[in-house]
């Protein structure tokens, strides 16, 4: 990890840990590479199915989700995520009434990839042990690109 981009030294936040354990399966550049692209597609696609059942099912989840975000203790991770919602749900919105299909070809799609990034890696997603996994796969994402831009979380 980028030292300038690491979390301050001796932090010892569920954040670090989380992200740590996560990292330790996403070594491959290749499954890196597809995560990067896969997660921010999986994001979009599941809250336009969410949004496809009833809008409010989506603002359900979004809402469950930045709160589960901040009790992180990253405010740089919230505040990212929160933007980062607002621009899925307006997304979601232009896609209007074509919702539900290009929301489920995305989901499809991007798993496929997720899967295949995992069978080059050798080793399998790190939700099959823990669910919220699911919702340090986007903190990965960020921090990647924070690390990119010297930022700390």
């Amino acid at each position: 990890m980028n030292t300038a981009a690491a979390p301050l030294a001796g932090a010892d936040r569920k954040v670090d840990r989380l992200l740590a354990h996560y990292g330790e399966s996403h070594r491959h550049p290749t499954n890196e590479a597809i995560h990067m692209i896969a997660i921010p597609a999986i994001m979009l696609s599941l809250v336009g199915l969410l949004f496809a059942i009833h809008p409010w099912v989506a603002y359900a989840f979004v809402g469950a989700s930045l709160v589960y975000y901040a009790t992180l203790r990253s405010p740089a991770f919230l505040a990212t995520m929160a933007l980062g919602t607002l621009a899925v749900l307006a997304l979601v919105h232009a896609m209007g009434g074509l919702v539900l299909p290009l929301s489920a070809a995305i989901f499809v799609v991007a798993w496929i990839f997720q899967f295949i990034g995992h069978r080059i890696e050798g080793r399998k997603p790190s939700f099959f042990e823990d669910i919220q996994y699911l919702w340090v796969g986007p903190l990965f994402v960020l921090s990647r690109v924070f690390e990119r831009f010297g930022l700390r979380w």
